[in-house]
């Protein structure tokens, strides 16, 4: 267990040090775990570091290196630790701590301090527009680690940027730090400046809020509180850690119970703006990762397939819906696989439907137009 005394082992390197090597390696994770060496993750690859093994109370002084004394009682209280990191002109650091055979490990994400910009991170055209909306719920969804942060930050910041509005966020930590443009940007971080994403919600609306970030919609209350400011004519953002558009909706609705489950269709209905779903993909020519992403716009015709609870279908509307500015997750890949971004077994291993993705690869390859440039 970790304890606030300070021990005499020392090691190599210290904790700024080794976060200043992987954010120059473009490393996008540090892992510190007891027993092995430090170890970065480079694209998609684990990498060891020619340092010794760390013992529990390396790991411990390093850790101590990059916590303050209250969030080492936190950690002692509840045995896992969310917490964030600077290391000054370089960049800021999501962490956290769990203890694993009664000794802390420590993983922590790099945040580059610099924002962004949304198009050179190959969204699709349509998502800037999802920025300039009056009111209404924009989901980004994917699983960990798939850039959802950083294109929140991206869309925030075009906002702060072009309208005077404004924002109120809700992290669990703050990763990227908005300073002031146009807009007014206020950050709260869980665990800091709030109790809970459910007490700040409760809250968010007395501060006159124009746009609401919500770090993740993680319980009942987050997701309803949600729904009725972007109802009520707030603009939100928010994310869930679901594969699909279709698959995110169905989420949504099976928080609640069955009874409630009619009125919470009603309030996506009346809400729903649009859901990105991305992954991060190795490039192949192995030099990093490009986004592949699916587009749902709540159309009318989607809107009627919320309501009615007909989600299954929705894939058949993206599909058809390309002049829209709609995508699935599998036409992206298919036209990343095109363009020479992706290989052809990256594109079939993380695609949605095999059958499906083989007869986009089939058809492009028979010069059939369905690329995206």
């Amino acid at each position: 267990m970790i304890t606030t005394m300070e021990n005499t082992n020392s090691y190599p390197v210290t904790m700024d040090q080794m976060l200043t090597m992987a954010a120059k390696r473009n490393a996008s994770d540090v892992h510190i775990v007891p027993m092995d060496r430090p170890m970065f993750r480079i694209n998609r690859d684990i990498v060891k570091l020619d340092y010794p093994v760390l013992s529990p109370v390396n790991v411990q002084n390093l850790l101590l290196q990059i916590i303050e004394p209250h969030q080492a009682e936190m950690l002692k209280e509840n045995l896992e630790l969310d917490f964030s990191y600077s290391v000054p002109q370089l960049a800021r650091f999501r962490g956290n701590v769990m203890l694993q055979r009664g000794t802390p490990a420590i993983a922590l994400r790099i945040v580059p301090y610099k924002i962004p910009n949304l198009e050179k991170l190959g969204v699709l055209p349509g998502v800037r527009d999802l920025c300039f909306l009056p009111r209404g719920l924009v989901l980004v969804t994917g699983p960990t680690g798939s850039g959802k942060t950083t294109t929140l930050a991206a869309m925030i910041d075009i906002i702060n940027r072009e309208r005077s509005l404004n924002i109120v966020t809700v992290e669990d930590p703050i990763e990227f730090l908005h300073s002031h443009k146009k807009s007014s940007v206020k950050q709260r971080e869980v665990g800091i400046d709030t109790r809970s994403f459910a007490n700040a919600l409760r809250h968010v609306l007395r501060h006159d809020p124009d746009v609401i970030l919500i770090g993740e919609m993680r319980d009942l209350e987050s997701i309803r509180i949600a729904l009725t400011a972007a109802e009520t004519g707030h603009l939100v953002f928010s994310t869930l850690h679901t594969q699909t558009a279709p698959l995110t909706i169905n989420r949504i609705v099976d928080v609640f119970t069955e009874h409630q489950r009619d009125q919470i269709r009603q309030q996506l209905t009346g809400s729903l703006q649009a859901v990105l779903s991305q992954q991060l993909i190795p490039t192949i020519n192995g030099d990093g990762r490009v986004l592949a992403m699916e587009f749902l716009k709540a159309t009318n015709a989607v809107r009627t397939m919320v309501r009615e609870g007909k989600e299954h279908q929705l894939y058949s509307v993206m599909q058809a819906s390309q002049a829209a500015g709609m995508r699935t997750m599998d036409q992206s890949l298919a036209d990343l696989c095109d363009m020479g971004r992706i290989s052809r077994s990256e594109a079939l291993e993380k695609c949605i439907d095999k059958t499906e993705m083989e007869r986009l690869l089939q058809r492009q390859n028979l010069g059939s137009g369905l690329t995206y440039k």
